[in-house]
This record gives structure tokens, C-alpha cells and sequence, in this order.
């Protein structure tokens, strides 16, 4: 499911559009009635939205302002103009101030849903796009893993890198192996999971110092979970039988 935020100070506007997108499962919208409530959502730099939309019903609006200044929090993240009669010049200027796309209204809904997949998968295949998943930069569109560290770089397969991708995308959230196998595989429910499990063992190799103790990749409620940021150190083995050392 897409995540959107939708950007507007007419609350009927903004809720009509993310009703109509909803529809079918693909995007769920939230709301933002100002540009300031749009960065706080935002946070520092770290967004859990796939594409922003900006909803105005007059181009005379500083909309390109309002572009400006969320492309400042969201580089990469598509950020889509809506807008009612806008002319020739409206667009170019809002093109000019980052947005990835200018749509007039009216328009079809089916269409705003093409459009915004279409951006959205463009933003995924981006060379820019990176994630930090503990000491590694892991970019989905050259399929690497590379240990900041070390400077090692680990190649992943296009199932691994999908895997990663949509666990990220949970936001440390368990996704269960059904779901990996219904959204990255394309199977049907009740699939067996040997699959998932198969692609979880391999990028265990390739991502944790010791698969048999992961620290990333975790089974959790019988699914997968994505740990992003490293834990505390392991805590130190606990000695075998009572815990008494021996002296001989």
C-alpha cells in the first residue's frame, strides 16, 4: 500500500481526493491543512510517505512557494500538484520549484492513480535512494549493500532487494511471510513460505556479523521484522551450569 500526504487548506478537497484514491487498496492518504503541519509531519528529514500532493483550487496561490519548501524535507519523495484551471505558466512554475508532476483539474481519478504509481515507482528505481539498515547504505536500485565501516559492498539478488525494501517500508512493523509472498512474489494465500524463508537465510548471510543471532532481521510474530538502526552490543555469553568458574 502507497502511503500519501495530501497537502491542502480545504478539508472536503483533501478528504474527497484520498476517499477516491483509497478505493481499491493501493494508497492510504493523511492530511495536512498547511505546509508547516506538512513538515512536522515530516519530521527531520524522514518521512514514511510514498508521494506528497499538493491540492489547490487557485494557481494564484503561492503553490510554488509551498513546493520549495517541502522539497526541502522530502528530496527524492515525489511531491504532485493538483490543480483547478491552472495555465501554462502555473505549471512551468511549479515544475520549476521541484514538483514531479502538475495535474489540472478536472481530471480522472483513474488517471491521478497511473500518474502517481508511475512516479512513485520511479522514485523507487532512483539511484539516489538510499536506506541505512545498521552499518550498511543499502541501495535498491544498484542491488548493494555496503558496509560504511569496512568499505566492503555485498551484492543482492532482485528478490532480496525487494524483500528489503518492503520490510523497510514497514517501518519495524512484523510482516507476515504471506504477505512477503502475496506483494514482493505476486502468490496467492495459502503459497507455501519455504520461498520467504529461503531469501531470509541468504540475506542473513549477507547482512548480520552472525546469522545464527540476528541483529536485523528478526522472526517476530510469525513474520519478519527490519531493525533499521543497530541495537546495544550483545550482551556477553552467560557461563555454562551454575555460573561458578572452576579452578583447577
Amino acid at each position: 500500500m502507497n502511503r500519501l500526504l495530501i497537502v491542502a487548506n480545504d478539508n472536503t478537497a483533501s478528504h474527497s481526493i484520498g476517499l477516491a484514491l483509497e478505493i481499491g487498496g493501493m494508497f492510504h492518504a493523511s492530511h495536512a491543512c498547511s505546509v508547516a503541519e506538512a513538515i512536522a509531519q515530516g519530521g527531520q528529514g524522514a518521512t514514511p510517505y510514498d508521494a506528497v500532493l499538493i491540492v489547490t483550487s487557485k494557481p494564484a496561490d503561492n503553490v510554488s512557494g509551498m513546493c520549495s519548501r517541502l522539497r526541502q524535507i522530502w528530496t527524492h519523495c515525489p511531491i504532485i500538484i493538483i490543480a483547478q484551471n491552472a495555465r501554462e505558466h502555473d505549471i512551468v512554475n511549479g515544475l520549476d520549484a521541484g514538483a514531479s508532476d502538475v495535474i489540472v483539474s478536472p481530471y480522472r481519478t483513474g488517471e491521478l492513480r497511473a500518474r502517481l504509481r508511475a512516479q512513485i515507482r520511479a522514485h523507487a528505481n532512483s539511484a539516489a535512494l538510499v536506506f541505512q539498515i545498521g552499518p550498511y547504505r543499502f541501495q535498491p536500485a544498484t542491488r548493494t549493500l555496503q558496509n560504511v565501516t569496512t568499505g566492503a559492498t555485498t551484492r543482492l539478488t532482485h528478490k532480496e532487494t525487494e524483500v528489503l525494501k518492503y520490510l523497510n517500508r514497514s517501518e519495524g512493523v512484523p510482516v507476515a511471510r504471506q504477505t512477503l509472498l502475496r506483494e514482493v512474489w505476486g502468490y496467492k494465500d495459502g503459497a507455501d513460505s519455504y520461498t520467504v524463508e529461503s531469501h531470509v537465510y541468504r540475506l542473513r548471510r549477507k547482512l548480520e556479523a552472525d546469522p545464527s543471532r540476528p541483529r536485523f532481521l528478526l522472526n517476530e510474530d510469525g513474520g519478519y521484522r527490519l531493525v533499521a538502526e543497530p541495537p546495544r552490543p550483545w550482551p556477553p555469553a552467560r557461563p555454562a551450569g551454575n555460573g561458578l568458574q572452576l579452578v583447577g
